[in-house]
């Protein structure tokens, strides 16, 4: 008797020939051993200033960490590399969510690499404050960007500091530094107290704005307006493109009623599409118009100098508050203080004087 035939279908496929491991066991343990490996900070310096992207990003990844083993390594490698640093320009962009950030600063960052600049964007992502995690899409979003070899996107979770500015992002900027990147980008999460501390670290603060949405709805302050030195109508295309020129004209007449920038140098508004990059080569020519006028008049390294001093402080102020509340004993007499000043058996300023005085051997 025959046996009956199988059918031909997906339900009743037949075993086909195994296919070979793609990659071998021995090169899969062999890279599993290079990622365990920590390269010493001299390895990551050489790497950094060889332009050696991996090198940079593992630097960035230990300054950013807050193991404190690892403090004594990420200062090696800043101070080896600080010399190398200080040979770029800095600039700052923010705008509310929704203003098109990512597009514009791919659009951005495309012309600057195609005039031969090496372009280096930190991008500061928001942590969540409930689960502590963070997105971190913008390479993501910036496709074409990432794939450029003159281009460099370091995307970093907020943290909890203040207004989601990375905590070590004024470091990073001296490693992109010295990795060879001479325009440093550094984007804000824009949700308006970050930028004071972006505007602390850069030579030149951009502005995105969108058309059609008043500074209620954009969340933008005065404040943040006092800070720009360009502010740039983005969306300016299709249908949008009258009321982008109806936006810069109202922004040009705001801009005339702050004081005088200590630069010398008056504030511009302009438009583009991050989609068809129109305006995106006019932006350029602006900022290089204020770099060409600050360093004329000797205030690109006043400012640099003042920015200096302003993080020196930062810096002791940062290491003091990690140093304080890492410590056992300060712990425990924090949750016995916070129980008092909670039960209204201690005010907040006696608890905070007893912490001190404990902190700084005083009692």
């Amino acid at each position: 008797m025959d046996k009956p035939k199988i059918p031909n279908t997906a339900l009743h496929e037949r075993d086909g020939i195994a296919q070979p491991q793609s990659i071998s066991n021995k090169a899969i343990a062999h890279v599993i051993q290079l990622r365990k490996k920590q390269p010493s900070a001299i390895e990551l310096v050489n790497g950094i200033l060889a332009g050696d992207k991996t090198a940079l990003s593992r630097a960035i990844t230990l300054v950013e960490s807050t193991n404190p083993s690892h403090l004594e390594k990420a200062t090696a490698v800043i101070n080896s590399c600080l010399p190398h640093a200080n040979k770029s320009v800095r600039i700052g962009i923010t705008g509310v969510p929704g203003v098109g950030k990512s597009t514009f600063i791919e659009a951005f960052g495309k012309h600057l690499t195609g005039l031969g600049k090496k372009v280096a964007v930190l991008a500061v992502d928001p942590s969540s404050s409930l689960s502590h995690g963070s997105i971190l899409g913008d390479k993501t979003r910036m496709e074409e960007l990432v794939k450029d070899a003159n281009a460099y996107i370091r995307p970093s979770a907020s943290g909890d500091t203040l207004g989601g500015v990375a905590r070590k992002t004024r470091e990073a900027i001296i490693l992109c530094e010295a990795c060879g990147f001479d325009t440093i980008i550094i984007e804000t999460v824009g949700v308006g107290q970050s930028e004071t501390a972006v505007h602390s670290m850069v030579d030149f603060f951009l502005l995105l704005k969108i058309s059609g949405a008043g500074d209620e709805l954009q969340g933008i302050k005065r404040g943040i307006m006092e800070m720009a030195d360009l502010i740039v109508i983005n969306k300016a295309d299709g249908d949008n493109i009258k009321r982008a020129k109806l936006a810069k004209t109202e922004f040009n007449r705001a801009l005339h009623l702050f004081p005088a920038k200590a630069s010398g140098w008056q504030p511009k508004v302009t438009t583009c599409s991050s989609i068809t990059h129109e305006g995106i080569a006019e932006t350029w020519q602006t900022i290089s118009e204020f770099f060409d006028l600050t360093k004329a008049n000797d205030f690109f390294g006043f400012r640099r100098s003042e920015q200096n001093s302003y993080w020196l402080t930062e810096t002791i102020n940062e290491q003091l508050k990690a140093n304080f509340y890492s410590r056992e004993d300060i712990a425990a007499l924090l949750e016995q203080n916070k129980k008092a000043v909670q039960n209204n058996e201690l005010s907040p300023f006696a608890a905070a004087s007893i912490l001190l005085e404990k902190y700084f051997g005083l009692k």
